[in-house]
């Protein structure tokens, strides 16, 4: 009955998840007064830059779009992240039709920056900052001159796109731009305040909050609609960082080899599934991983089932390279992807060889495919006897030996076989050596 439980229960679960993409926490709508009739979005755009928020703010704009926005507004306090989410955020912005503004309300930092430097307006909060926009490596050290020098052409075009001097949106990005008098120095990345902001046109204004923004916005009376993340969406932004798929690939990969070594499916299997399924589902709801990766993911699983059965190891070997091959298409960076299965496959190793010696074979899986069954004399198993005590003896040959036949040795029948040489029927023959079965004779003369 426990296991009944435990299925079910899993089943549930596995259920629950499937439906949260289409779970979503409704829009919360403030109407100001009626007036002019505008309808104006406030997107949140929070936390770090990646394609979780890529994937959010995709789905808010078209909605707004949808709805017949006459403004959406960007409220911006983000520290930075990919560079490369980035760049689809702007590409979608730079696509939008209605007129954008971002409302600077802590700090635009980084890839943030670049967010706010590709929308019409910028209007900052009295303690606001924006800048600091070199590109970092993971490691934490300086991008490469390739990589640095891209970057810095993407802020310069973004600051001119929308008429702001490029030098400054330059200067965010490069440490060797000059500018002491905005308290960047050469070596240092330039961050601007709302006053500094204000001075070099890369803010029109400084308010205290949305309403004095929308007063100076001239949408004082419009409704506004503030959306906000989805259940699933803020999941799979939590799911889709690095750190957070590194550690469930290495729990999928340790629960399913405990798995192997317990007896029927339980808690390790369970965990090793789940995971498993939480890294697929996150970078569904993503846009990273595809209807592909899954079909890929499931054949790998059914060819290292089939390799149970298949002698060979090359089906088992193939699905392991479908699994891997699924994960690396679900992987935005396959750099990182690829550092995470790398982890995941010595976790897998090292907790196969512990298991291995503390356990053996004997339980899981394994003892319903590996024979364990010796034919013992106990079990009614006879081996073949090396009868040593022949050697000596001395009988007839009762049939000729050409150069096996039979012989007879104190009323008892024996196959025996000569040195080489034939011996006649009813000759005297001594046996000289036994070998297993093998009982040779000579002819006695």
């Amino acid at each position: 009955m426990q296991w009944r439980k435990r299925t079910l229960f899993y089943i549930t679960f596995i259920g629950f998840l499937l439906l949260i993409p289409f779970i979503h926490i409704e829009d919360v709508e403030t109407h100001a007064e009626d007036g002019s009739g505008n309808l104006v979005y406030v997107i949140p755009v929070e936390r770090e830059v990646e394609r979780g928020l890529e994937a959010f703010l995709k789905r808010s704009s078209e909605e707004a779009i949808e709805s017949g926005a006459d403004h959406i507004i960007f409220e911006i306090d983000t520290p930075g992240g990919r560079v490369d989410s980035a760049g689809q955020i702007a590409t979608l912005l730079q696509s939008l039709e209605v007129p954008t503004t971002s409302f600077i309300i802590n700090e635009a930092l980084s890839a943030g920056s670049y967010i706010a430097l590709n929308t019409d307006n910028i209007y900052f909060v009295p303690h606001a900052t924006m800048g600091a926009s070199g590109v970092i490596n993971g490691d934490g050290t300086a991008a490469d001159e390739k990589a640095q020098s891209a970057w810095i052409e993407k802020m310069s075009s973004a600051a001119q796109s929308n008429g702001r001097d490029p030098l400054y949106a330059i200067a965010m990005a490069d440490a060797s731009i000059d500018l002491p008098e905005y308290g960047a120095p050469e070596g240092k990345f330039l961050t601007l305040g709302p006053n500094d902001a204000v001075e070099v046109g890369y803010a029109e204004g400084i308010v205290d909050d949305r309403v004095e923004l929308l007063h100076e916005l001239g949408l004082s009376n419009a409704t506004v609609v503030e959306t906000e993340p989805s259940l699933a969406e803020e999941v799979a932004r939590f799911l889709t960082n690095p750190v957070v798929y590194s550690i469930l690939l290495s729990v999928a990969s340790l629960g399913l080899i405990v798995e192997l070594y317990s007896p029927g499916f339980g808690v390790p299997g369970i965990m090793g599934l789940t995971a498993l399924i939480l890294f697929f589902y996150g970078h569904i709801v993503a846009g990273l991983a595809g209807m592909e990766a899954i079909i890929l993911l499931v054949l790998g699983v059914i060819l290292i089932i089939a390799e149970f059965f298949v002698p060979g190891g090359i089906v088992g070997l193939l699905g392991i390279g479908a699994i891997i091959g699924s994960l690396l298409m679900s992987g935005y960076d396959i750099g990182q992807m690829t550092l995470s299965i790398s982890i995941a496959f010595v976790v897998a190793v090292i907790a196969s060889i512990v298991l291995f010696k503390r356990i053996g074979l004997d339980k899981g899986v394994f003892r319903h495919i590996i024979l364990k069954d010796s034919t013992k004399t106990e079990l009614g198993y006879v081996s073949a006897v090396n009868r040593l005590e022949l050697i000596g003896l001395e009988g007839t040959a009762i049939t000729p030996l050409r150069p096996s036949g039979t012989g007879e040795f104190d009323k008892e029948r024996i196959d025996v076989i000569s040195e080489g040489t034939f011996i006649d029927k009813d000759s005297p023959i001594k046996v000289v050596k036994v070998e297993g079965v093998r009982v040779v004779v000579r002819e006695l003369k």
